[in-house]
């Protein structure tokens, strides 16, 4: 949910928000249940990240576990840099710098439904039951509230809720079955400056790295060929693999969830482990092919049984 703290400058996005109403209205039969206010903050939501600058502290909890980060956001001119900053647990920083602005994700696209919906298309409205209503204050800000119901049992829903004048995620519930918020996340303080804030003392700090595709580095299993059989319809591939790569990334704009496989060098019981950390699930599965052992992971945003059957569909030739 971090990667989407990002928003928009008022003028450009209200023509955006008109013309994706519009459209959204005039696609009614076509998309039913698919509110246009609510797809219109999602497409204003997901454009914030090349928009607007702020420094903020959040936290993030999972059941008993609450985590507390600082966050800068800067653009400047064609690139975004990011610093994000553990200030609680072991104290950990990660740095991205000079990000192209023109490099769209996958998962932005896909929250960007006017396009679509031009086109006859749904996009994620097929997955997702939208609705919005006002929100609460949120570190001084008032918030537009977005409820998002899964139409299918493969995915959680969520309830979010976006600064009223920049489209910002200011705070974001994932919900899981029987209602049960599974994590949370929100801004405690926010201001919008440009200033990338200098970090406190940290044990560990990662450079974020955005390599292009062929610039990829090869795994174990570059010399093998495995793919997945079944995702859940509306996700998408966001990666392209060197070989046969270890690992495979999929998205529906608002879920994430990678499929790992690694060859194993001795023999492994069939069997599967789950750990589930907040909304996040790290699924295994000890596998063999043609006589060959592998251990297969699905870690993601994903409930269980998604990611069981998700595994069941891997197939590797040695």
């Amino acid at each position: 949910m971090l990667q989407n703290l990002l928003r928009y400058r008022c003028s450009h996005v209200l023509l955006a928000a008109l013309s994706l109403i519009t459209t959204g209205v005039a696609s009614a039969a076509v998309c039913p249940g698919a509110d246009a206010a609510a797809l219109s903050w999602l497409d204003k939501m997901s454009r914030s990240v090349r928009q607007v600058s702020y420094n903020g502290v959040v936290t993030l909890q999972r059941g008993d576990d609450m985590q507390v980060m600082q966050i800068s956001h800067s653009v400047g001119e064609g690139t975004i840099s990011e610093r994000l900053t553990e200030l609680t647990g072991q104290g950990a920083q990660v740095e991205r710098a000079d990000h192209p602005l023109d490099c769209i994700h996958p998962g932005h696209r896909l929250l960007r439904l006017g396009a679509d919906l031009q086109a006859g298309r749904c996009g994620i409205a097929q997955y997702y039951r939208f609705s919005v209503t006002d929100g609460e204050r949120v570190a001084g800000r008032m918030a537009v509230r977005i409820r998002i119901e899964p139409r299918d049992m493969y995915r959680f829903g969520y309830v979010m809720q976006l600064d009223g004048e920049t489209a910002l995620l200011l705070k974001a519930e994932t919900i899981g079955r029987g209602e049960k918020i599974l994590e949370k996340f929100q801004f405690a303080n926010l201001s919008y400056s440009g200033q990338i804030l200098d970090g406190t003392e940290v044990n560990l700090v990662h450079e974020a790295q955005h390599p292009l595709p062929p610039a990829a580095v090869p795994t174990a299993s570059d010399g093998n060929k495995w793919g997945v059989g079944w995702v859940p319809r509306g996700f998408i591939s966001t990666d392209i693999p060197v070989g046969g790569g270890g690992r495979r990334t999929y998205t529906d704009g608002l879920a994430v969830f990678s499929v790992f496989l690694e060859e194993l060098g001795q023999e492994i019981r069939p069997g599967e482990g789950v750990v589930h950390r907040g909304s996040t699930l790290s699924y295994t599965r000890g596998m063999r092919f043609t006589g060959q052992s592998v251990l297969v992971t699905v870690i993601g945003e994903v409930p269980v049984n998604t990611a069981r059957m998700v595994a069941d569909s891997v197939d590797w030739t040695p």
